[in-house]
């Protein structure tokens, strides 16, 4: 008899505390006073959250020319958030299209010292600094982290694409300019590090499209997205 006193007593005592928490939440939530830590851990309705940004390799060491005719390298990104491309000033296909993507990211975070896009041409013998310079005043190219790097040999950017960022680029068929390289965009963290977010089963996408091809939409959206988790970390 005592136990089924004791029983109902346990379970009495369950129940308060559970209305306690539920009340409490609630009250927080109403009150707006949940911490910006919180909602920075919290899982959005596409399942990412700050964690769920998938960690690759490093960047290997790079040292570029940019537009300005500066040295640019991999420690001039340390401590920024930063998307990575290969293109080339003259490609007739897909280029154009991935600037109009890229400019939409720079204005997103035109303000944001800790944001910036490197570019790497993978024609370097035709973008000089001087081409890759008039290539950013007519596309809008404004943000003084983006640098536009050349200077370098085939060989050398074409090792850093393939092996370097596995962002495939060589040479192609006339009609794509003579020269082809992937439609997608890397994501850098302020450590160096590849990021990216992982699919509906669970498995890092790695890269970000910057093109809607073969009935998939671009991945522009959720790349901004995922700049804004890392620019918090």
């Amino acid at each position: 008899m005592n136990k089924k006193y004791s029983y109902i007593g346990v379970s009495f005592i369950i129940l308060l505390f559970g209305i306690y928490v539920v009340r409490n939440i609630d009250s927080r939530i109403n009150n707006n006073d949940l911490v910006q830590e919180d909602r920075l851990n919290m899982v959005d309705k596409k399942g990412t959250s700050k964690n769920d940004l998938y960690t690759f390799n490093k960047v290997p060491d790079f040292e570029f020319v940019d537009q300005n005719g500066t040295t640019i390298s991999n420690k001039d990104y340390k401590g920024k958030v930063y998307v990575v491309e290969f293109f080339f000033s003259t490609c007739p296909t897909i280029c154009p299209l991935m600037n109009q993507k890229m400019i939409t990211i720079q204005d997103e975070f035109a303000s944001n010292n800790n944001f910036g896009i490197a570019s790497f041409s993978i024609t370097p013998d035709i973008d000089t600094p001087e081409v890759l310079k008039e290539y950013a005043k007519v596309n809008q190219i404004t943000h003084k982290n983006w640098h536009l790097l050349t200077g370098k040999g085939e060989d050398v950017v074409y090792d850093l694409a393939n092996k370097g960022f596995k962002l495939f680029a060589g040479k192609g068929a006339e009609e794509h300019g003579g020269f082809e390289h992937s439609g997608l965009f890397a994501l850098v963290d302020n450590e160096g590090n590849i990021r990216s977010r992982k699919d509906e089963y669970g498995n890092p996408i790695m890269y970000y499209r910057a093109l809607s091809e073969q009935g998939f939409a671009d991945q522009v959206k959720e790349l901004k997205e995922d700049i804004k988790i890392l620019l918090n970390e």
